[in-house]
């Protein structure tokens, strides 16, 4: 199929960051032109007056959490996770982490987040949701050992994982992953092997890392390291590793992570809503040359999938926190959101700009609104006044899946419908869950 998007001003967030007037012509999912577009095409989308740039990456996330979004807020950490979503949780059958991704993919689509990197279980059916949607990402099989095995021995489910990337490996827009979920809940034997599959289906190893104080100080005083050194010592720590939050690393750690080329996520907004206490060291690790890129966490505690607001928050948390307006400019932030997600998840190659050759995963904002009018710089508005809302079209691979409020792979209202009754069957009234 042949698409033409006309007369955007088009920001290409390419090495030199051009801003163009120019059409987009994309051929059998592929963007052929940035420029002057002529000849046949299949559809045109009329673009004159608004924005394309490319489709935005979320870089960590739990999607079949948007099931548990808004249930029992405004509580400490360990108690919110204890009295609330592990209950919950574990009533949660391979259906329902359908329903909660099939919501989680139309948050998605509305919000021009066009690639994820999920972390859950029932992983297999997240694959296939977003494979249907239409959106390109990973989908990392959850693990914790706590309670299943001893400390020496890889997690039972492991043999399952591996037939779950075999099948999709040479997926064109899904891939799978080993996901084990942090130090303190999987063994070296579950990451020495996660390491191993990680190389083996040529994929992303996903982790959470360094995200609270007491996490990295629980872990020294059971395995007398730190978290980084314990994935180090491991072979969890390359290349291939995508680590969530670390929020809480020295400036050593921040060189260690880029020297091995492991990729960062970082998630501002639910590092702030449930208290962690530090701020991920964003100037430190783009100066060592991390590929840093943004993540929103699961939908239970941010509470949503829009990266507009994350990119947002990105660049005002480090400017509050180091005292200086210059910090974390608009430029910068939505690289991480882009290209430079793209690079964290071992994709730049094919996403994350907007040039002749890369696939085509596109988003146009339309900025006739009040709160994005005037323009003087359409970079500053996507990152500090844009929201989700004013996503016009969402496009991945060349496939249209959403264009104003038509949308072409999912069914809101019956998606909507059926997440709430869901919903409501997994949770009780918060005036009635168990007190910890």
């Amino acid at each position: 199929m042949r698409l033409r998007v006309k007369g955007a001003k088009v920001i290409t967030q390419d090495a030199k960051r051009r801003v163009l007037d120019a059409d987009v012509l994309v051929d059998e999912g592929r963007i052929e032109t940035v420029g002057d577009v002529k000849g046949r095409v299949d559809e045109t989308i009329d673009a004159k007056g608004m924005w394309l740039l490319p489709g935005l990456i979320n870089a960590h996330t739990h999607l079949a959490m948007t099931l548990l979004r808004g249930y029992g807020d405004d509580l400490p950490l360990e108690e919110w996770l204890r009295s609330r979503i592990w209950p919950a949780e574990d009533r949660m059958k391979e259906a329902d982490v359908r329903i909660g991704t099939r919501l989680a993919a139309l948050e998605l689509v509305t919000g021009g987040t066009t690639t994820f990197n999920d972390m859950y279980f029932f992983e297999d059916a997240v694959a296939d949701e977003c494979a249907q949607a239409g959106l390109r990402g990973i989908a990392g099989w959850g693990m914790v050992d706590v309670g299943k095995v001893g400390p020496d021995e890889p997690n039972p489910r492991l043999p399952e994982i591996e037939r779950f990337l075999a099948k999709w490996q040479t997926h064109p827009l899904v891939r799978g992953a080993p996901a084990p979920h942090a130090v303190y809940t999987c063994g070296p034997a579950t990451y020495a092997r996660s390491a191993e599959l990680a190389n083996q289906y040529d994929t992303l190893l996903h982790t959470h890392a360094h995200e609270t104080r007491t996490e990295v100080y629980d872990v020294l005083k059971l395995k007398a390291m730190r978290p980084l050194a314990f994935l180090q010592k491991h072979g969890a720590l390359s290349q291939r590793s995508l680590l969530a939050h670390c929020g809480w690393v020295t400036k050593e750690e921040v060189k260690t992570i880029a020297s091995a080329g492991a990729g960062v996520a970082h998630c501002p907004v639910s590092n702030m809503k449930l208290a962690t206490g530090g701020t991920m060291p964003l100037p430190e690790f783009l100066a060592a040359g991390a590929n840093v890129g943004l993540g929103t966490d699961g939908p239970a505690s941010n509470n949503t999938l829009d990266l507009f607001e994350t990119m947002k928050f990105a660049a005002l948390v480090h400017k509050q926190a180091r005292w200086s307006a210059t910090v974390a400019p608009a430029q910068t932030v939505l690289d991480l959101a882009t290209r430079d997600g793209a690079a964290a998840l071992r994709m730049g190659d094919r996403v994350g700009s907007i040039e002749a050759g890369k696939r085509a995963d596109l988003v146009l904002v339309d900025p006739r609104s009040p709160r994005l009018t005037p323009v003087h710089d359409p970079v500053s508005h996507l990152v500090y006044a844009a929201r989700a809302e004013d996503v016009h079209a969402t496009i991945v691979d060349g496939k249209i899946l959403k264009l104003g409020d038509d949308y072409r792979t999912l069914k809101p209202d019956r998606i909507l419908d059926e997440a709430q009754k869901t919903a409501e069957r997994l949770t009780v009234p918060l005036e009635k869950a168990a007190k910890p």
